[in-house]
């Protein structure tokens, strides 16, 4: 009996096998128009360059449009395969990541057939280029609906870049002890893209900072009777177990006509410092006047790079901010740093947006410490909502000592990273600075998705989306991914490993 079992069990397995493949591997049409034009894929990852390691580029047709598709990829080596399951095109992990082994430092060439009112057309074939550096294998982010307004399930999750494996580090329900008011998860930051030295923020119910130090938990209230608010935006030095923040009294509002739709603005931002070790709280910098936040330290950790505020018109001063909110710009400062002393030195204006009428914001130093991208808009604090807004990349080198505006920053050319007319936000370098990521609206205008673009030298290639295993996960989840973090390992930690420190 247990023979026949078996025997069935192979015979089973052999032919979803079989299936499988047929599925996976269809023929090429043996006939089809040739249209002259590339392929409506979704994602568009027409002629991009990816990283040696990236999880599968699956994508697919519009469903609405065609009733099938076939795509074939041929190696440098002339090695071809085929893949195609109605209108999608997914690939295996191992066979995607031999592809790419044979593609590193060259291309492979996509050429795709759609099937449509039982008419096979043929696209224009494209090219997927293959950067011999990879990525970092991890990303995290937070995700939420895209209102803001409220919610109820809230996660930090985390995300292999080379597959699609996916798990959470924290969610909200886990500690939530006030339903009524709710909890809020956020702000998750690590110490050079290593995750043994961590942080991330709760409010409302049960609110505290968790930082994770050498690995041991601990929860922590980051308020003090001299600051405005427990810290937020958070950025660890590089070496030292000091934590830059921004301390703020944020409010928001809601338009119910202008298209940027939610607006976030400050009555009042201060920086400070946290010292892991001692506990310990000391303020940066505390203009009453101004608001100053987003800390990003370089990476020598000799500079703690901020944006703040410029002072209104003397006719706008002393109004409120929910009229005036559209005339409130940042300037991009930084200021030295004595490691010893944990002494600041005086600021230094860097990049001077408002100038050209402009606000910058989130600022992030390569790793090499050659260069610094940062969001621009016209207006305020939070791109993240604000249409008009892109990434913008200045080599440091062009500073001497004077402000650095549009004309005179020598800015890198982002054209093929920037999307037009929708918010490009959340700027970040990858660990070998040879990837650029950003949260962009521009698929939808609702929801933020994660945008990856290769950059070689002060050359960018063309920005593509976050792979996933089913295409049509970006359009079917309603979340947008929120403050997307590059990470060389997992959080190692567990949900229920975070929790205990509420109890």
């Amino acid at each position: 009996m247990k023979k026949h079992i078996y025997s069935y069990i192979v015979l089973l397995t052999s032919v979803m096998l079989f299936m499988s493949s047929c599925v996976n591997h269809p023929d090429v049409p043996s006939s089809a128009k040739a249209i002259r034009r590339l392929p409506a894929i979704f994602p568009d990852y027409c002629n991009v360059t990816v990283p040696c390691n990236i999880a599968p580029l699956n994508f697919m047709l519009p469903v609405d449009q065609y009733d099938e598709c076939v795509a074939r990829f041929t190696m440098p080596n002339g090695e071809q395969q085929t893949y195609g399951n109605g209108v999608k095109v997914q690939i295996p992990e191992s066979e995607w990541h031999a592809m790419l082994d044979a593609s590193k430092g060259k291309s492979m060439k996509v050429e795709v057939w759609g099937l449509k009112d039982e008419n096979w057309l043929s696209f224009t074939p494209f090219e997927i280029y293959v950067a011999n550096q990879p990525i970092d294998e991890y990303l995290s982010y937070r995700l939420i609906e895209p209102s803001y307004v409220a919610w109820d399930f809230m996660e930090i999750a985390q995300r292999n870049l080379t597959s699609f494996d996916e798990n959470q580090i924290f969610n909200n329900e886990v500690t939530m002890n006030d339903k009524k008011i709710g909890q809020c998860i956020n702000c998750h930051s690590y110490q050079n893209y290593k995750t043994d030295n961590m942080l991330f923020h709760v409010r409302l119910s049960n609110a505290g900072t968790v930082i994770v130090n050498d690995g041991k938990i601990s929860k922590v209230n980051l308020k003090r009777d001299y600051t405005i608010s427990g810290g937020v935006y958070p950025s660890w030095h590089p070496t030292a177990k000091l934590v830059a923040f921004s301390t703020n009294k944020t409010r928001q509002a809601f338009h119910t006509e202008n298209p940027n739709k939610i607006e976030v603005y400050d009555l009042a931002s201060d920086l400070i410092l946290y010292d892991v070790t001692t506990d310990s709280v000391s303020v940066i910098c505390e203009d009453p006047e101004l608001l100053e936040v987003y800390p990003t330290w370089s990476p020598d950790g000799k500079y703690l790079y901020y944006c703040k505020s410029v002072p209104l018109p003397e006719e706008l001063q002393g109004q409120d901010i929910r009229t005036t909110y559209q005339k409130v710009q940042y300037n991009l400062y930084r200021r030295s740093f004595d490691i010893a002393s944990h002494a600041f030195g005086e600021e230094e204006l860097i990049y001077d947006a408002a100038s050209a009428d402009k606000s910058v914001t989130l600022p992030r130093v390569s790793p090499d410490g050659r260069y610094l991208l940062f969001a621009l808009g016209q207006y305020g604090c939070f791109h993240s909502r604000h249409r008009d807004a892109d990434i913008v990349c200045i080599p440091l080198n062009a500073y001497s000592g004077e402000a650095l505006t549009a004309e005179t920053s020598s800015a890198i050319d982002l054209t093929l990273l920037n999307s037009d007319g929708y918010s490009d936000s959340y700027p970040s370098w990858s660990s070998n600075g040879h990837w650029i990521m950003c949260a962009s609206r521009r698929d939808d205008d609702n929801y933020s998705r994660v945008y990856f673009a290769y950059f070689n030298n002060g050359n960018v290639a063309k920005a593509f989306l976050l792979p996933q295993e089913d295409p049509e996960l970006h359009i079917s989840l309603l979340k947008s991914y929120n403050r997307p973090e590059f990470m060389v390992e997992p959080v190692k930690i567990g949900v229920k490993e975070f929790s205990k420190v509420f109890e």
